[in-house]
Order: structure tokens, then sequence, then C-alpha cells
């Protein structure tokens, strides 16, 4: 299996920096359109469990905007062959003092484009250094 072709690893961050822009502005649609559009979609949240496309697209039409801007960190986008891919960062918000995010999103190829089947999101206290 090749892992991280350079193309299609492009098309994966390109997915994932245009999931992220979403997020930051609160573009509902956007976020819904890189969603695979079935059922099976799962989004575990830091405080939600969504099955669905329909159910996550409720969640994120009902949230507020308020608190969303975050930064990330420690992205690794990771491709398996061409039409399978994980993605995973780190996250950090003003409005969590002392606390560190995690995301991992599963993203497939379908026929209309790249689109997260899962995500899990939670949040832990931020780990002390080592040493």
């Amino acid at each position: 299996m090749d892992i991280n072709l350079p193309d299609v690893k492009a098309e994966v961050e390109a997915a994932h920096d245009r999931y992220e822009a979403a997020l930051m502005a609160n573009d509902v649609d956007t976020l819904q359109a890189l969603f695979w559009a079935n059922d099976l979609t799962i989004r575990y949240g830091i405080g939600e469990i969504l099955y669905s496309h329909k159910e996550i697209g409720a969640f994120r039409s009902a949230r507020s905007p308020v608190g969303l801007a975050r930064t990330t960190s420690r992205t690794v986008v990771t491709t398996y062959g061409r039409d399978y891919a994980t993605a995973s960062t780190l996250f950090h918000r003003d409005s969590m003092p002392g606390k560190v995010g995690r995301q991992m999103q599963t993203w497939v190829r379908m026929p209309e484009g790249w689109r997260i089947v899962a995500a899990h999101v939670s949040v832990i206290d931020e780990p002390k250094p080592a040493g």
C-alpha cells in the first residue's frame, strides 16, 4: 500500500484546511458538505454523540458561534492508498485555559470528493512537560 502519496496528501490537507476555515467562520453549509451525507457518518464531540449526517447538521445549526476560535498544532495527515486518510490535530481555545483539545477525522474519497466519515473531538488537561 502506498502511504502519503504526495498528490493525495495535498488533496486531503486542502480539504482539512477548508474544514478548519469553515469551522472558524461557523460556515455550517461548508462543514456539512465536508461530512459524508449518510446515516453511517459519526461524530463524537466534546459534549455530544452524533449518529448521521442529519444529527451532525442539526447540532451545527443550533450551536452558538461564540467561542469557536482556536489555534491548532501538531496536525498530521496520513493517507493510505488513494482513497482513505486520517487527520489528527491538537487545538487550544482561550475559553479553555489549561486544556488541550484533540480532533481526529477519517476521510474517504467519495464520488463527490473527500468527505469525513467519522470524527472524534475530546478535551483533556494540558499534559505536564516530560522530565
